[in-house]
């Protein structure tokens, strides 16, 4: 019984379904960009009536949100003044109105200090988005340096397999599935509950590459081990099909294990990492989706050549003489 294999492509149908929507979601209206990606502004702040760690970075953020700033970036921090130590805080929000932003920065003074007593603006600055773009650039040469080493890897580790490149390809190819389904849900979430995608969303990426990479490489190498006692009469289908079967209670138990945790994370954490934690699900769930369900499905057609199949059925049937 080869039913994985047999239905690999309502599998592959899938995937496409999932991804289309976002691809169209990310070509009309792109990623819904936070203060790292856009710039604004950083204030540095100190309570002056504060000790450290009488203030909460959630209340400062939330009256940030009460004047306008949605999105604030808090960070506590600790300052000195005349030689005693009061309660302080970083928080990056968006850049401050252009026509009047003095009245702007008042009416964000006097909100704090009217919830944490005397509030002094040490500095406030302009950020831009520069360091962002380097941080994408980064992650794009990374995610590129990834796709190298993994194909190279793979080829190197499963050379005395038939076809050693095609399991670092087909890696590749369930890798990028992922990076698809996270960019076109992370859209379609930006224009729906307002997800803004910032520099955690990189490391969301990142890891998300990582997550697919580990469980699609364990499904290829219980392959490899079954191909090696291949016995007589099975296919190539019999082995992948029994590979994933083997494999599959491994996956799924591990990845339930990280899923449970990132939704404790998700509905009891903060709000500085939600949007981490459910960029790090959806990537989870399709990782695990795409190892077995598309890596190991495209190694088959790719074994079997089955798209010449598919031409030879499409060719024009040659005319009568």
């Amino acid at each position: 019984m080869n039913s994985f294999v047999r239905l690999r492509y309502l599998w592959l149908l899938i995937s496409v379904v999932v991804i289309v929507p976002g691809a169209i979601s990310f070509a009309l209206f792109g990623l819904r960009l936070g203060i790292d990606f856009s710039g604004g502004a950083l204030w540095d702040l100190q309570f002056v009536e504060q000790q450290p760690g009488q203030i909460s970075s959630d209340t400062i953020r939330s009256t940030f949100e009460s004047q306008g700033f949605e999105g604030a970036q808090v960070q506590l921090t600790t300052a000195t003044i005349d030689g005693r130590e009061v309660a302080g805080a970083i928080v990056r929000t968006r850049a401050l109105s252009a026509t009047d932003p003095n009245a702007q920065l008042d009416a964000m003074i006097g909100a704090l200090s009217g919830v944490y007593g005397e509030t002094r603006r040490a500095a406030l600055q302009s950020v831009g988005a520069t360091v962002s773009a380097e941080s994408t650039r980064s992650a794009v040469i990374a995610v590129l340096g990834a796709c190298l080493a993994i194909l190279v890897y793979l080829t190197l580790a499963f050379r005395r397999a038939p076809h050693p490149i095609r399991y670092g390809i087909c890696a590749i190819l369930a890798m990028i599935h992922d990076v698809l389904v996270v960019l076109g849900l992370a859209s379609i979430l930006g224009q729906t509950i307002g997800l803004e995608v910032d520099a955690l969303f990189l490391t969301a990426l990142l890891t998300i590459i990582s997550f697919s990479v580990h469980d699609t490489i364990v499904v290829f190498d219980r392959i490899r081990e079954n191909l090696g006692a291949r016995r007589p009469g099975e296919t190539f289908d019999d082995i992948v099909n029994h590979s994933i079967v083997q494999t599959m209670p491994r996956s799924i138990n591990t990845q339930l294990t990280t899923f449970f945790t990132l939704m404790a994370l998700l509905l009891f954490g903060g709000d500085t990492i939600r949007n981490l934690v459910l960029i790090l699900l959806l990537g989870l769930i399709s990782g695990t989706y795409s190892s077995i369900f598309n890596a190991a499905q495209l190694l088959v057609i790719w074994e079997n050549r089955e798209w010449e199949r598919w031409f030879r059925r499409n060719d024009p049937a040659p005319a009568s003489s």
